[in-house]
């Protein structure tokens, strides 16, 4: 127990001070200013069986207070709830930007069905407007008023090739609040905020609830083709930007520019103005999210399986455990130290609690959230195994 205890406060430290101080909330929107020019964006919304949230999200976009051109481009993904009728009823209802409904029918093999909903809003979108941007969003995502144009000022200023921002996912019941901040807390402490945004980065991340994302970027990655197959889609589109580089000219070429030649410039940050309207009423769909994907996370490999699993307990289970096997046992050295690790781990936590305004006194129960996390990855490789991986609304991915 003491060399347990000993490890665990060992990772802590590392992951306190060397993982990009990841448990930090305060990687928002770059500094920005309005260009001299809007440029056109279009707005591609993948949307399957979204009517339960569609009145809440849609009217978000369509009431976007941008100053250039901007049209949404909805495709239904094969829906049997009526989604591509309520989003023209919201449209003809509430009015705004322009709304363009479509439907590509069934994906072709070796899509996704989102991605291949993205590959049809893009394509439309190319005859229709010829965007200079493109705003990827979920459906279940809702946008404050100014929440697009305040991406493209950041894109414009910083010269980014892509800006993600990481929706403020919904924490109303009692297991949203004890699963979502951890989500996205692991989300952060897999990939570091800060480590992706800088110039070459080797990290690449997105959240797929928000990309906005050049369109010369888009074509210079091959987007959608290049990740038609992805699960995991946000983290594959950010990895083939950031790998794709810069077209450029003479002057980029020879290091003279702002843009790198060597790799796209990605940013992805926590929102402020974008929110998920998504309810996880039950432990069920909370778990579902989670473990469709988790195995995919891991390339569906065994052997990182059991690494994750050993990581996982080594770092939040082992505190709690040498802390209560050194009280009852009466050796200090083991309660000391994994009593220390509890307490890092506790307060590199709080900010992702205040971010989403719960209390303090809820951190110490992240061991045990850790532990549903780890049931659910170990479910997501049996689910893989069984056939019934990657399983979201009536389709099954497996391995790509």
């Amino acid at each position: 127990m003491e060399w347990i205890g000993a490890g665990s406060l060992l990772a802590w430290g590392w992951l306190l001070l060397g993982r990009g101080f990841f448990w930090r909330t305060d990687v928002r929107l770059p500094a920005r200013r309005d260009p001299q020019r809007w440029p056109s964006v279009a707005v591609v919304v993948p949307a399957r069986d979204e009517a339960g949230v569609l009145p809440e999200s849609l009217p978000s976009l369509l009431a976007q207070k941008y100053p250039g051109r901007a049209e949404v481009f909805l495709v239904d993904d094969g829906s049997t709830d009526g989604t591509g009728a309520l989003a023209r009823e919201l449209s003809a209802e509430r009015g705004g930007l322009p709304l363009t409904v479509s439907s590509p029918g069934e994906p072709e093999p070796g899509w996704t069905g989102k991605l291949w909903a993205v590959r049809h809003g893009i394509a439309l979108a190319r005859e229709r407007v010829a965007p200079e941007f493109l705003l990827l969003t979920d459906a279940d995502i809702a946008h404050e008023p100014d929440s697009l144009r305040e991406l493209v000022a950041a894109a414009r200023s910083a010269d980014l090739d892509l800006v993600s921002q990481m929706a403020r996912l919904r924490v109303v019941t009692c297991w949203e609040r004890l699963i979502v901040p951890a989500f996205v807390y692991f989300f952060a402490q897999l990939y570091p905020f800060r480590w992706v945004n800088r110039p070459g980065a080797r990290t690449a991340a997105a959240a797929g609830g928000c990309v906005l994302l050049r369109t010369e970027a888009a074509e210079r990655a091959g987007v959608p083709e290049a990740v038609r197959g992805a699960v995991i889609d946000d983290v594959a589109l950010a990895r083939a930007v950031q790998r794709s580089g810069s077209s450029g000219g003479i002057a980029q070429r020879f290091g003279l520019g702002r843009r790198r030649a060597t790799g796209g410039h990605i940013w992805l940050g926590l929102a402020d103005r974008v929110d998920s309207v998504r309810p996880y009423a039950r432990p069920a769909e909370l778990w579902r999210m989670v473990s469709r994907s988790a195995y995919a996370q891991l390339r569906h490999q065994p052997l990182l399986l059991l690494g994750t699993v050993i990581g996982l307990a080594l770092v939040y289970l082992a505190p709690p455990v040498a802390l209560i096997a050194g009280l009852a046992g009466g050796q200090t050295a083991p309660a000391v130290l994994g009593g220390a690790a509890w307490a890092v781990m506790c307060g590199t936590y709080l900010p992702m609690l205040r971010y989403y305004g719960q209390p303090w006194w809820t951190a110490p129960l992240l061991p045990f959230t850790a532990l549903l996390y780890l049931l659910m990855t170990v479910d997501s490789a049996v689910q893989h195994y069984r056939g019934r991986g990657a399983a979201w609304k009536g389709r099954t991915y497996g391995a790509p």
